[in-house]
């Protein structure tokens, strides 16, 4: 087991646990991050989940950036177009991955066998 401070435990529990506190810090370095990209928020935002399809990313990450989106006003069906226009980059099983990822983060329910 490796020796964690007291301080990155206590880090680590508040954002799995969704504490509004750390959470609110980690969402002032994002405002900073966007900021320092000169894009408008909703762009962001769409550029955000395109990164995590591209990574193949956890579904707490998808949770988090399309609550992130929809703050910004970024509407369901461009999140659609995202997954459009990054299928030829990564391909068919990443964009499976993420389509039921994202149908999770907007509350709708899976297919069933998915």
């Amino acid at each position: 087991m490796a020796a964690v401070a007291q301080e990155t435990q206590e880090t680590l529990t508040g954002i799995a646990t969704g504490d509004v506190d750390v959470l609110a810090t980690a969402i002032g370095l994002r405002e900073s991050a966007r900021e320092r990209t000169g894009l408008d928020g909703r762009t962001f935002a769409l550029v955000k989940i395109a990164s995590l399809v591209a990574l193949d990313a956890a579904p707490a990450s998808y949770a988090w950036q399309i609550a992130n989106a929809l703050e910004e006003g970024v509407e369901p069906d461009e999140i659609v177009g995202v997954l459009i226009a990054v299928a030829p980059q990564v391909g068919g099983p990443r964009i499976v991955a993420a389509a039921s990822e994202i149908m999770l983060a907007l509350g709708l329910t899976l297919p069933e066998g998915t």
